[in-house]
C-alpha cells in the first residue's frame, strides 16, 4: 500500500521530527541534551516540595549531560560521539533536566548563549513548566527566536485536573493556556509534553487531551508512556494501589488513535518513553523502544490510518 501521508518520505504515517529537521535544515540534525543545573519550583518550595510523582532524581534528565561538567564539555562529549557517524550533522542544544527557564534572566542568557552560537548549532530547545516563565524571559526568548531556531517545550501531561492533582503537577490548565498564548504571541515554537497511562486515566481521557491540544496553536507534541521508576512517589503509589499499567498493545492503539486527531503539520517530536533501564520498574516493554515504534507503524498500515485523518474525515 502506497504511503499517502504528506509529511513523509518513508513508511511513517505521521510527521516525524527527523523528517521535519531534514526538510528545514537540509541535513541530519541531532538534539544534544544538556543539564544546565536548574532546579524546579515544584521541588524548591515555591509551589511544592516533592515534584511530580513520576519525576526522577535527575529531574527527567537521565540522558542529559553530566551536571558536574560545564555546558561546553557536555556539548562536546555528545558531539564527538555523533560526529563519528554523521560528520556533517548539525545540532540543536536541548536544555532538558528540570525547569530550564526557572532562573534570573542574566543566568539564562549566560547558559543559552554559551551553546547556541557554537559552530553547526542551528537551534535551541528549552524544556520548562508553564508557570516558570517571567515577562522579561518571554521578551528575551522572542529576541532569541530571531537569532536561532527556538523551541520551548511545555510540560502539560494531561488536560484533566483530577489527574494533575494525583500526579502533583502543581499548575493549572489555565496556566498552561496562558503560556502557550504568550509564546505564540511572540512567534515562538511550542512543543507540548503529554503522558499516556497516568493513574486511572481511560483511553477516552487520553484522546481528549490530544483533541484539546489540536485546537491550540502548537507546533509539536511529545507523547510519552508513563514509566514507574525506583525512588519516586509514583513507585510508592504503585506499590500500594497497583493501578493499571498499559500493555504495549494498549499503548500502541491509544497512540495511533491520538495521532488521528492531530493536524498533520504538528510535528511528533516523540512517540514513546525512553526510561533509564536500571531504574525502570514498569512497564518493562518500554526497554525495546524500536519494537514499540515498529508496532505503531504496523498498526497504522493494518488499519490504513494517518495522522490527522479523523479531522479530514469529519470535515
Amino acid at each position: 500500500m502506497t504511503n499517502k501521508f504528506k509529511y513523509s518520505d518513508s513508511n511513517k504515517r505521521y510527521h516525524t521530527l527527523d523528517y521535519f529537521y531534514k526538510n528545514k535544515f537540509k541535513s541530519k540534525v541531532f538534539k544534544v541534551s544538556l543539564n544546565g543545573g536548574f532546579t524546579c519550583p515544584n521541588k524548591d518550595g515555591k509551589v511544592g516540595t516533592r515534584g511530580c510523582i513520576y519525576c526522577s532524581r535527575t529531574g527527567s534528565g537521565e540522558f542529559a549531560g553530566n551536571i558536574k561538567d560545564n555546558l561546553l564539555k557536555q556539548f562536546d562529549d555528545v558531539k564527538e560521539m555523533m560526529s563519528k557517524k554523521w560528520p556533517n550533522g548539525k545540532y540543536i542544544a536541548y536544555f532538558q533536566a528540570n525547569t530550564n527557564t526557572y532562573a534570573p534572566l542574566d543566568v539564562l542568557k549566560e547558559k543559552y548563549e554559551t551553546v547556541y552560537k557554537l559552530p553547526n548549532v542551528v537551534g535551541l530547545s528549552i524544556a520548562t513548566r508553564p508557570d516558570s516563565i517571567e515577562d522579561d524571559v518571554y521578551d528575551y526568548l522572542e529576541k532569541l527566536s530571531k537569532e536561532t531556531y527556538l523551541t520551548v517545550e511545555l510540560g502539560l501531561q494531561s488536560i484533566h485536573e483530577k489527574t494533575n492533582k494525583i500526579i502533583n503537577r502543581c499548575h493549572s490548565l489555565e496556566c498552561f493556556n496562558k503560556a502557550v498564548k504568550e509564546l505564540r504571541k511572540r512567534n515562538i515554537n511550542v512543543v507540548v509534553h503529554i503522558i499516556n497511562g497516568l493513574p486511572y486515566e481511560t483511553k477516552e481521557m487520553m484522546i481528549d487531551t490530544v483533541k484539546y491540544l489540536n485546537n491550540l496553536d502548537i507546533q509539536g507534541i511529545k507523547i510519552h508512556m508513563l514509566h514507574i521508576l525506583k525512588n519516586t512517589d509514583l513507585y510508592d503509589m504503585y506499590q500500594k494501589e497497583k493501578f493499571h499499567v498499559l500493555s504495549r498493545d494498549e499503548y500502541v492503539s491509544i497512540v495511533c488513535e491520538q495521532l488521528r486527531y492531530l493536524r498533520e503539520e504538528i510535528v511528533i517530536n516523540r512517540i514513546t518513553g525512553d526510561p533509564k533501564e536500571d531504574d525502570l520498574v514498569e512497564p518493562t516493554w518500554l526497554i525495546k523502544k524500536f519494537g514499540v515504534l515498529n508496532e505503531i507503524d504496523k498498526y497504522m498500515v493494518k488499519y490504513d490510518i494517518y495522522q490527522g485523518d479523523k479531522i479530514k474525515n469529519s470535515n
